[in-house]
């Protein structure tokens, strides 16, 4: 069987596959395009497209992303895809907590005074204030993980270990990995009392520009909005417009519509927001041994992990 692996990732697989080694920001060499399995990481869209038209003998494509999106949008058809699902729960879940915590104590605006040399008292008094000082810590904090599922359930302890109170959302309501759950039309409710949304919602036509003007509507103005899962989630015009408004307190984005972001856009710009390069998934665990696991299923007939 002949195994195309992207040059993007080392991965450690039985010699008893032919594992061919190709550019994934290149079109498929002619020699190789009888692949059976193509692993996709970090892959572009011209590439994935070219290998959607050329490889007609494909069994499977197994990304090890998280999120399917860039694979399932590229056209392959019928051809069975699996995902990376869990190989990326403990670095997004550690991304997640790094950007909640950069938000609640402000680094973003200690990190403009340090390069100021200034001392900010500002932050000083608002964090011992009785008025504002819970806005400065998790403890005791509603916080609402909006797409609630491996990530979710590794990044909702962390939370609750440092005092937070965590709700997820899903397609429908009720208790997963031992945590309340809301629906997705329960949302907008659940958000009036919500102090922090940390979004891991991944891309489709459903998600898209699911946090709009609306749902920020319907949040405090001293909520935080956290978001490490795609960018075609968020409008970000309504995001850009709820944080200079002061409608939104703040929010960090490791993900946006187009990547990499442009220095042209006026994201970089826009105040109360923490951008980082989507940087929180950016190394699976793992990857070896779900990519041997489903070679030997394919090859038995046994089903497949993470298809999805």
């Amino acid at each position: 069987m002949k195994v195309l692996i992207p040059n993007t990732i080392e991965l450690k697989l039985p010699d008893e596959y032919t594992l061919v080694e190709y550019a994934a920001d290149e079109p498929i060499a002619d020699g190789h395009i009888d692949a059976e399995v193509l692993v996709v990481w970090a892959n572009s869209a011209a590439n994935l497209q070219d290998a959607a038209k050329r490889l007609t003998s494909l069994r499977l494509v197994q990304t090890l992303a998280a999120g399917p999106d860039a694979v399932l949008n590229a056209g392959f058809g019928a051809v069975p895809v699996a995902s990376g699902r869990s190989l990326h729960d403990a670095p997004v879940a550690e991304h997640a907590l790094a950007l909640t915590l950069a938000l609640v104590r402000r680094l973003d605006t200690l990190g403009d005074a340090q390069r100021e040399s200034r001392w900010d008292d500002g932050f000083l008094t608002a964090q011992r204030t009785p008025e504002t000082d819970h806005l400065y810590t998790l403890s005791g904090a509603e916080v609402l993980i909006w797409g609630f599922g491996s990530i979710a359930a590794t990044l909702a302890p962390m939370l609750e270990l440092l005092g937070a109170r965590v709700t997820g959302v899903a397609s429908t309501a009720g208790t997963r990995h031992g945590y309340p759950v809301v629906s997705t039309e329960q949302l907008p409710a659940q958000l009036a009392t919500t102090d922090v949304l940390i979004s891991l919602l991944p891309a489709s036509p459903q998600t898209r520009n699911a946090f709009d003007a609306s749902l920020i509507s319907a949040m405090k103005p001293t909520a935080l909005f956290v978001n490490v899962g795609r960018g075609a989630t968020v409008n970000e015009t309504d995001l850009m417009d709820a944080l200079r408004s002061g409608r939104l307190r703040a929010a960090a984005i490791d993900v946006m519509q187009e990547e990499p972001l442009p220095s042209s856009s006026p994201l970089w710009t826009t105040p109360n927001l923490i951008i980082t390069p989507h940087a929180a998934g950016n190394r699976p665990r793992g990857a070896s041994t779900l990519v041997a696991t489903n070679l030997r299923n394919l090859t038995a007939g046994a089903p497949l992990e993470n298809l999805v």
